[in-house]
């Protein structure tokens, strides 16, 4: 049996062009996913695409990136894969691991996504550090003064008012006041993490 997994990695984007090009390769089931792709616990379709899975099926998949966003991830599914005896297929590459080569290819693939990935962290690192030598913070900038911010941050902490009543007091956005409530409460740690 054929079986298809599209994913994209918002809400706002669809997966009808994967669908599309996963229908006319002949797949029997289509499991549609709207999740990012940095890891498998958070895609609880890829999890059931998976668990639905028996010996001689094909996962088909539009492109390689769709399932896998690292060479471990990759070689974990290959490995999923290989324990009850399916194979996948790309539709838009040409990789197929029914033999040898195309095992090697995929994990070939996987290594130069995960290295291109790799290279753009390290760009953005150094770009980073070349901001804060020049004396300016990388990131997005405070949409609130200290003071207004200060503020702010005591009236949620009093209880009472929730973030969008003071982002419409303040007139910026509700995601503007929790950051502000965030780096008080949660200090420089939690951004540390979130940003790493």
């Amino acid at each position: 049996m054929l079986v298809g997994y599209a994913r994209v990695s918002t809400r706002e984007q669809e997966t009808h062009l994967q669908a599309d090009a996963l229908n006319k390769a002949g797949c029997d089931v289509i499991f549609h996913e709207k999740a990012s792709g940095a890891s498998q616990r958070g895609r609880p379709e890829l999890a059931r695409c998976l668990s639905s899975l028996k010996r001689g099926d094909v996962l088909v998949v539009y492109k390689i990136d769709r399932i896998a966003r690292s060479l471990f991830d990759l070689l974990d599914i290959l490995r999923r894969l290989e324990r009850v005896g399916a194979t996948i297929k790309s539709v838009t590459e040409p990789l197929d691991t029914t033999n040898s080569m195309g095992v090697f290819v995929v994990q070939i693939l996987g290594a130069v996504a995960q290295l291109e990935r790799s290279m753009i962290r390290e760009r953005s690192m150094a770009g980073q550090l070349a901001a804060r030598e020049r004396g300016r913070e990388p990131g997005r900038g405070r949409n609130l003064e200290p003071d207004v911010e200060a503020k702010v941050v005591a009236q949620y902490r009093e209880g009472g008012v929730t973030y969008r009543e003071l982002a419409q007091a303040h007139g910026v956005s509700p995601s503007v006041v929790k950051r502000a409530v965030y780096r008080v409460t949660k200090g420089a740690d939690y951004w540390k993490k979130r940003n790493d």
